[in-house]
């Protein structure tokens, strides 16, 4: 099967012989081959099919590969290096890094450390969307091993090449090339939806967004709503498994919509699950929200719901994984969004406290927040170091901040009270608003130290607030929450809506604390989450619809032609429009909207003939318009002349329903 799917591979991959040349003198043993080499370009621009091509020739020499993909990579670099680990211990190996950019914090690491342990005869393939540092390609030492190569559209031979092997007739190809360009994904899209696609003039209208009219050529005729609905998942999900798929979608049969999906030729099939190429998600995700606001919104919040449901559940390893995942879905969010969005320099990972760490965290505790806050973290690493994340660049492995999260059964220990005015200003608070019982305790985010961006927002506060976000949703018997910042009227403004500012202000050294609070027995931690991850997305927009005005007006033409054939209507090109997009059941609420929209055609006087033309042509059974003009004692050229005012002004008000509310 490898070897079947290498030769289709084959047949219908087209140009890029530049860097297949220099890749074959690499694996061949010429002493003066780039040891690694490094593609990047725009999304769609062909750099995965390289690499496939890349590895299916890799493979043919008989070397042993290792492919990672950069959107499932970790943050710490360990686990990368664990991933990779052939690429150190075995000669010969080929190790290729797809979607490169989803990692790029790792560069500066990989560089210094991993790449120059490599083993004998190994080569390295990276690719994203990038460039490469300056200072890598500058470098002397690695301008004889490095291959940095930009990846550009086709050329129109190229692309007129790809055209053939996908058998696009001769007569569409013009059209394809005007519309597509050289973009690969554009073509590649035309080539999958074949000459049957390409052969109608909506789909190709040269005026129409690229991606988004070619998506709308491959899944515009979705099977049913059940299809739509798994669509909905995958394009808001970081990736689908066929068990998501079932959780989220619990009345349908999840395996035949898996499969579906898995065959659609945007979508990549990864160790996750499935997951759409990225320029392919962006459209999908920006033309659901957009065309099915309501419909885009409730798919979120199960999904959300299946995220926190797994996160309970999730054993310990899993925990960080399920988070991200959760926190993917609002990415939108100004504030969340940094939880995806990595800096080459300065990300960081986290790791537990360890006993050599003492003196670097103490000295950053001292040099922002004095020597009584120092002896404060001291007291607690000693009684609980398990609270303690020590947060590292991971470009250098240096220091730069770390945080504690605190965990205090009830009741208090006197000697905590006496010791840290903070924890006893929080326990102080129970008292006075609902007292912690035995066996309940208190969850305390005490201390976030990042001199260098000392208690504003930043990397290290955000990841915090995912552990403890992650923390109380699996804790069992935590009664209060509680977060602690220096600035506290800054931070009050910033915590408004899901943070209550207790009031408190205690005193550690020369410094004030704010106390921030929320009592998990009032509202399940859920809700609170579902409250804070969604606080920051900017309200859906209306915008221009997905189809054309001319494509529009005739999808209710032959909407209304089809009145009478239940299966013709179903089938029709106006189901597929914003209109019907957020429908239960679609066929009769959509039947129902087109009947409304005439009769109140009658609310001006103008409208009156034509709403009776209309109803009398297509919603009385006649026959024929001669006999509806009969039915309506008109002359039939009248007749005609309302009917065509009628379609006129119900596409109109159709039309403005369907750019900015169906509803």
């Amino acid at each position: 099967m490898g070897e079947r799917l290498s030769r289709a591979r084959v047949q219908a991959f087209v140009g890029r012989d530049d860097e297949i040349g220099r890749f074959e003198e690499a694996l061949a043993g010429d002493p003066q081959a780039p040891f690694a080499f490094y593609v990047y370009g725009p999304g769609g621009i062909g750099k995965s099919t390289l690499l496939r091509r890349l590895a299916d020739r890799a493979r043919g020499a008989g070397r042993l590969l290792v492919e990672l993909d950069g959107r499932f990579v970790s943050r710490d670099p360990a686990d990368f290096e664990r991933a990779a680990g052939p690429f150190l211990d075995v000669p010969g190996t080929v190790l290729i890094v797809d979607s490169f950019e989803h990692c790029q914090w790792l560069e500066s690491w990989l560089w210094h450390h991993l790449l120059p342990r490599a083993a004998d005869d190994t080569l390295v393939v990276l690719a994203g969307r990038r460039a490469p540092q300056p200072q890598w390609t500058a470098d002397p030492a690695w301008s004889r091993l490095l291959h940095v190569t930009e990846l550009e559209p086709f050329s129109e031979e190229q692309a007129r090449s790809l055209l053939v092997a996908a058998d696009i007739l001769p007569e569409l190809r013009d059209r394809v090339l005007r519309f597509a360009g050289g973009n690969p994904l554009a073509l590649s899209l035309a080539a999958a939806a074949g000459s049957d696609g390409c052969g109608r003039e909506e789909i190709w209208a040269p005026t129409a967004d690229v991606l988004r009219t070619l998506l709308a050529g491959l899944i515009g005729e979705v099977p049913t709503a059940a299809h739509r609905r798994a669509l909905e998942v995958a394009a808001q999900a970081h990736s689908t498994s066929e068990e998501l798929l079932a959780a989220v979608l619990p009345e349908e049969d999840a395996h035949p919509l898996f499969s579906w999906l898995r065959e659609l030729p945007f979508i990549e099939s990864t160790h996750r699950g499935l997951h759409p190429h990225d320029a392919a998600r962006e459209t999908l995700a920006a033309d659901l929200r957009w065309r099915a606001p309501n419909a885009f919104e409730a798919m979120r919040r199960r999904l959300a719901d299946e995220y926190l449901r797994i996160l309970r559940e999730a054993p310990e390893e899993r925990v960080w994984t399920v988070t991200d995942e959760l926190f993917y879905l609002f990415r939108e969010g100004a504030t969340l969004a940094r939880l995806r969005s990595w800096s080459r320099e300065e990300e960081v990972h986290d790791r537990p406290l360890h006993p050599d760490d003492i003196d670097v965290v103490l000295r950053m505790t001292e040099e922002t927040e004095g020597a009584a806050s120092a002896e404060l973290v001291r007291y607690w690493a000693q009684r609980q170091p398990q609270a303690f994340s020590v947060y590292r660049l991971v470009s250098t492995g240096r220091i730069v901040a770390f945080t504690a999260r605190l965990a205090l059964p009830a009741p208090p220990d006197p000697e905590d009270l006496a010791t840290d005015p903070v924890v006893a200003a929080a326990w102080r608070y129970t008292d006075a608003v609902e007292p912690v019982s035995p066996g309940e305790h208190i969850g305390v985010s005490r201390f976030s130290i990042y001199p260098e961006q000392y208690q504003v927002p930043s990397r290290v506060i955000d990841l915090s607030s995912s552990r403890a976000q992650a923390e109380s949703a699996r804790a069992r018997g935590r009664a209060y929450g509680f977060a602690v910042y220096q600035d506290a009227e800054t931070w009050a403004a910033r915590v408004k809506g899901t943070l209550n500012d207790t009031g408190a202000r205690p005193r550690v050294g020369d410094h004030t604390y704010g106390v921030f609070a929320v009592d998990w027995r009032q509202v399940p931690v859920e809700s609170w989450l579902m409250r804070f991850i969604s606080a920051t997305e900017e309200p859906v927009r209306s915008g221009p619809s997905p189809v054309s005005r001319t494509a529009f007006d005739q999808a209710v033409r032959e909407a209304l032609a089809h009145w009478r054939d239940a299966g013709a209507f179903a089938a029709c090109a106006l189901m597929r429009t914003r209109l019907a997009a957020d429908f239960t059941d679609p066929v009769d609420e959509l039947r129902a909207l087109l009947h409304e929209a005439v009769d109140e055609l009658a609310a001006d006087p103008r409208g009156v003939r034509a709403r009776e033309a209309l109803a009398a042509g297509y919603f009385s059974g006649a026959p024929t318009q001669e006999a509806a003009a009969r039915r309506l004692g008109l002359p039939y050229g009248t007749y005609r002349r309302h009917l065509r005012q009628g379609l006129d002004l119900l596409c109109e008000a159709l039309w403005q329903r369907e750019l900015h509310d169906p509803r």
